[in-house]
């Protein structure tokens, strides 16, 4: 690899970075606008997104168990298992306990993002699902930021409400130097790093396929 892994990730992030305009959602939590029941939707569809996900890195960490990329995706699955306690208050707060977000139905539309992590835990180079994660994170974090904001100021989310969307939000520095050391370690050749920049962009897609679906989802006709 002639660049620098830390460079190789910041180039694929910026040209993976999605639209201002692409995400039809976030910007009517943050001004208020969405209603209630498109929260609880998005509550339960984050319910069966971050189970798959974690089973998905917990995949990919029996499959780099001999290299630092083992560490690096145990850790990603460590997260999401935290993040999964955490999402209980901000559904409760929606006005769904456990059973009834495990009840509603998937939206495929919501649900295409950890299909295709789990085929990249199958079937995807590790180098390269290490690039297309970093990128995602990104955008992923920033929405989540926006979402908090938005749930504080228009919806009277407290923090304990919040503590899914701060989780996300929070600036990852040790997360990234981890992901840097992965790269390290592997080496990636451009057709790796190419392999990463495909994958990554369609988690991306997938990333806003699951707000648009939400946008677009019947719930909305009930209303706040």
């Amino acid at each position: 690899m002639s660049r620098k892994p830390r460079q190789v990730l910041e180039d694929v992030r910026r040209e993976l970075a999605p639209g201002e305009r692409e995400n039809r959602l976030v910007p009517e939590i943050a001004a208020g606008t969405a209603p209630l029941t498109v929260l609880a939707e998005l509550a339960a569809q984050q319910y069966r997104i971050i189970g798959s996900d974690r089973r998905s890195l917990l995949v990919l960490a029996a499959r780099c168990a001999d290299d630092p990329g083992g560490a690096y995706f145990a850790g990603l699955a460590d997260g999401e298992g935290e993040a999964l306690r955490m999402l209980e208050a901000f559904a409760a707060r929606c006005g769904l306990s456990p059973r009834e977000a495990a009840a509603r139905k998937p939206l495929p539309g919501c649900q295409a993002y950890p299909a295709y992590l789990a085929w990249l835990a199958l079937n995807g180079d590790p180098a390269g699902v290490v690039l297309a994660l970093t990128a995602n994170f990104a955008a992923w974090g920033g929405y989540c930021a926006a979402v908090a904001t938005g749930l504080r100021r228009h919806y009277g989310f407290d923090d304990t409400d919040c503590a899914f969307f701060d989780f996300f939000a929070r600036p990852a520095p040790a997360a990234e130097d981890a992901a840097v050391a992965v790269l390290e370690a592997l080496s990636p050749d451009g057709g790796r790093i190419g392999a990463g920049r495909e994958y990554g962009q369609l988690l991306q897609a997938y990333e806003l396929m699951f707000w648009n679906t939400l946008a677009d989802a019947p719930a909305r006709r009930y209303g706040r």
